[in-house]
């Protein structure tokens, strides 16, 4: 039986809000600060969906916003997952997965490790009056945070390729990259 594309429209938008809406739940249990599976989403959300997995990303942002008021801190998020999209979105889809993985892997860590340097800009302007000395100094006492970030990145993103395995498999979508043959 053909599904119509109303049909299909439908269910991806139930779908990304759901999606949406378990990053949120999951970027709220923080067991240790700054590790949750927020990247392992993203990435495995963008492989599958391309520019349709911007809307459980601003689903989430949105969600931030709305349980956690929409206060100065954060307006960073309307730009600092899109990086971690775009650079996903840079990777070639005729990889071999291993590469694919281990490329997604280093670009989730970077972006852990990273996560106060994307900030600090706005932090800067708006905390700190534009003073970037104070700016550099509130990066260096984040550190340690972001270590941590990179850290929870790099372990989750190991099940990114199973992931996107098991979202084209129950969305009936292409898989993007070269399957690795085992014996």
């Amino acid at each position: 039986m053909k599904v119509s594309k109303h049909v299909k429209k439908i269910e991806e938008m139930i779908l990304f809000a759901l999606f949406g809406a378990i990053m949120y739940l999951t970027a709220q249990i923080d067991i240790v600060p700054n590790m949750h599976p927020l990247t392992l989403f993203i990435a495995a959300f963008t492989v599958v969906y391309r520019f349709k997995a911007l809307i459980p990303i601003y689903i989430y942002v949105f969600l931030e916003g709305l349980m956690g008021g929409f206060g100065i801190w954060w307006y960073p998020n309307l730009y600092i997952w899109t990086v971690l999209w775009l650079l996903i979105m840079l990777i070639p889809k005729n990889l071999n997965e291993v590469a694919a993985g281990i490329i997604i892997t280093v670009l989730s860590t970077l972006h852990g490790i990273g996560f106060g340097l994307l900030y600090m800009p706005y932090q800067c302007y708006v905390f700190f009056k534009g003073d970037w000395d104070f700016a550099y100094i509130w990066l260096l006492n984040g550190l340690p945070f972001d270590v941590l970030h990179a850290l929870g990145n790099l372990v989750s993103s190991l099940l990114t390729i199973p992931l996107v395995l098991l979202l084209c498999k129950l969305g009936n979508y292409k898989y993007p990259f070269k399957r690795i043959k085992t014996k």
